[in-house]
């Protein structure tokens, strides 16, 4: 079992930034490696896949939405993934979310919200023009 827990959230102007953070509680390595990704979903729409990250590499994917703004990265002293989130802009308030599964031997992490069985609760970003 995998607790998620984000934290970072908050209101920006456009423009600004943000860096998300999720602890990933009760884990460790020696468990085996994990895939970590960051979900959002804005009000009214389906919850999409911002970026991954496999815990053993550090191998990264970002979806061209947010290529060259956020990044995704992971401390594993810390147990801690972020999301730092450059030139906000309104389009990208939503809840976001922090998610995991065991990665199995993959060599790499995709964004689609079947792959992670663990989930956070959420932290609000809010982007006003």
């Amino acid at each position: 079992q995998v607790q998620l827990q984000e934290s970072g959230g908050g209101s920006v102007q456009a423009g600004g930034s943000l860096r998300l953070s999720c602890v990933a509680t009760s884990y460790s390595s020696a468990y085996g490696s994990l895939c970590m990704a960051w979900f959002r979903q804005a009000p009214g729409k389906l919850r999409e896949g911002v970026a991954s990250i496999l815990w053993s590499s550090g191998k990264t994917f970002h979806r061209d939405f947010v290529q060259g703004r956020f990044a995704i990265s992971r401390d594993n002293a810390k147990n801690t993934m972020y999301l730092q989130m450059n030139s906000l802009k309104p389009e990208d308030t939503a809840m976001y979310y922090c998610a995991a599964n065991w990665a199995y031997g993959r060599t790499s992490c995709d964004t689609l919200e079947t792959s992670y069985n663990y989930w956070g609760q959420g932290t609000q970003v809010t982007v006003s023009s």
